[in-house]
């Protein structure tokens, strides 16, 4: 079954994304074996990361692979245990695993004699089988924990610390060379097990299996969990004393930040990761980089409510039969009274922390904001991706839609638009101080109202459309839907090829190697760190970061004229 299903879904733009994805994965399993070679801790090192993919991966994904999902066999009756042990092997089919396998072909490397280089090949299957397990097993636990308040919370917390430790990787990089050696406990994860073994160790062999049967089993039990019905609260609610439509959307946006559980997970995650992606260089003493906390939290908070209409599902039709509802309006002001106070909050005791600099960190909280509020509406009617009903969701509250590649487009596309209207005000800033925070305050009211009338404009036009897609997930042309906005058009291979690549990694050059990189020079504290700016001579450094600035902007730019022109052609 799931290799049938995977044969028909390699059709098309997903399967361009898969043989991309694909390449990918493939030139990072080299990279791994290549550190087999050098000996050492390296290979420890290396499937440390893997095993950190395998968790975090999925839970970014929408809860990962779910081409078999449990509730499709909940009505045969098979026991818990069968029915894991059964997607276990399933889980074995597909792309990632078969790249996993092929990085842990390092293993046989590693080996120090002939009879450990036999000893490889069943390591590979158990290692394989320990990281799959503990990424489902790791799923299957976030989807328990989002089942109430305080478990969403902790979710999102451990989340986002753990992905921008991993997006601040170079800090601990640099920390651990310090002394020239990674630390020996990196040996004796379970992601090491298997190195163990090639190396004359064989009790881990044993080892694994014992993980492997104790993580079966919490899975098995944790599907048991899934498939069971959730209980909604019975807790009496206050009732809304709304005056105007404006109001009554403003206080069921605001109930529903603080009710939705998926929402609290977005909101926690979103402010773990920009505080400890801003806190990790606090490992190497410094501190310039704290400031920039609130202004990294106000954009992934942007990115992770893009697809705020898709996410509420087919309650669309409660505005659009009241007139003068105001809906885009009080979603905008709604969202604004979730995330502002709280941005603001983290730049302001961040910033005293560290003494400044006050006027590019205000600039840009302040454009952010009014960008971010304005944007997310906007971005939602006009690349709308069909979601899951609040009430409808599976056993698996991480997926709340069925197209996770239009959702990460969505997401990146966000990323890079609010960082945008963010530039000027930041860049005024960088050059005449306080006269950015006048900048930000304007460019932040102007998007604000620019980008909300557009996107009021376009619900109003649009509304019954938008809602046709949301319940059938196509359009009343008859077009697929499911990412609609994301689809590319017929084009030639290698022009898919680019588009792929400019839009999948235009943001590494915009936003590290460009924006953050200028950040960094001008706080001049920080001589040398992962951005090649950095590493230029001094009158070289601004024109390097700008160059970057320029080739992302480029990447994004040659990606949408390709697919402007092939739509032309169609």
């Amino acid at each position: 079954m799931k290799v049938a299903i995977l044969r028909h879904s390699a059709k098309g733009q997903r399967g361009g994304t898969m043989a991309m994805g694909g390449t990918l994965g493939l030139v990072l399993a080299a990279g791994t074996i290549y550190l087999a070679f050098l000996g050492g801790d390296w290979p420890a090192a290396a499937y440390a990361v893997w095993m950190l993919g395998w968790i975090i991966g999925p839970v970014f994904s929408g809860g990962g692979d779910e081409t078999l999902r449990p509730e499709f066999f909940s009505l045969i009756g098979l026991p818990a245990r069968r029915m894991a042990a059964g997607l276990l092997v399933s889980a074995f089919v597909g792309v990632a695993p078969v790249i996993s396998l092929v990085a842990l072909a390092g293993l046989v490397v590693a080996a120090t004699t002939p009879v450990n280089a036999l000893v490889a090949v069943p390591a590979m299957v158990l290692q394989l089988a320990v990281f799959v397990l503990l990424s489902k097993v790791a799923v299957a636990l976030l989807g328990i924990a989002l089942r109430s308040r305080a478990g969403a919370v902790a979710a999102g917390v451990i989340n986002g610390a753990v992905l921008a430790f991993l997006g601040q990787a170079w800090v601990f990089a640099v920390a651990f060379g310090q002394g020239g050696q990674i630390p020996e406990f990196v040996r004796y994860l379970p992601s090491g097990w298997g190195l163990l073994a090639v190396r004359g160790e064989y009790p881990a062999l044993a080892a694994m299996a014992v993980l492997i049967v104790l993580l079966l089993a919490a899975w098995a039990a944790l599907l048991s969990r899934r498939a069971g019905a959730s209980r909604p609260s019975a807790r009496g609610r206050r009732p809304m004393r709304a005056a105007t439509g404006r109001g009554a959307v403003v206080a069921k946006e605001l109930r529903t930040w603080s009710r939705d559980l998926v929402r609290n997970h977005q909101l926690t995650f979103a402010l773990a990761y920009g505080v400890f992606f801003a806190g990790a260089p606090l490992v190497l003493g410094w501190t310039g980089m704290l400031p920039w906390a609130a202004p990294i939290f106000i954009i992934m908070a942007a990115a992770m409510t893009a697809n705020v209409y898709g996410t509420d599902g087919t309650v669309l039709w409660l505005a659009l039969m009241t007139p003068g509802s105001s809906d885009v309006r009080g979603r905008q002001l709604a969202w604004l009274v979730t995330v502002g106070p709280v941005a603001v909050l983290v730049a302001v005791a961040f910033t005293l922390v560290t003494g400044g600099p006050w006027a590019l960190v205000l600039a840009a909280v302040a454009a952010l904001l009014g960008g971010a509020a304005g944007l997310v509406p906007l971005i939602s009617v006009y690349g709308l991706v069909p979601g899951t009903d609040p009430q409808r969701r599976t056993g698996n509250p991480l997926r709340t839609s069925e197209d996770d590649g239009a959702l990460t487009g969505l997401a990146y596309l966000t990323l890079a638009l609010v960082a945008l209207t963010g530039a000027p005000a930041v860049a005024v800033a960088a050059l005449s101080g306080w006269w950015g925070v006048l900048v930000g305050l304007v460019t932040g009211v102007l998007c604000y109202w620019g980008f909300g009338l557009l996107a009021q404009r376009r619900l109003a036009a649009q509304g019954p459309e938008l809602l046709h897609l949301m319940r059938t997930g196509r359009r009343p042309d008859g077009r697929a839907a499911a990412g609609a906005s994301y689809k590319l058009p017929d084009m030639p291979k290698v022009q898919r090829a680019i588009v792929i690549t400019g839009v999948s990694f235009g943001a590494i050059p915009l936003i590290p190697q460009g924006v953050l990189a200028a950040v960094f020079i001008s706080d001049g504290r920080l001589r040398q760190s992962w951005f090649l700016a950095t590493y230029m001579p001094p009158g070289l450094r601004w024109p390097v970061a700008i160059g970057f600035m320029v080739l992302g902007l480029a990447m994004y730019g040659v990606s949408l004229w390709l697919v402007q022109r092939a739509k032309k052609k169609t």
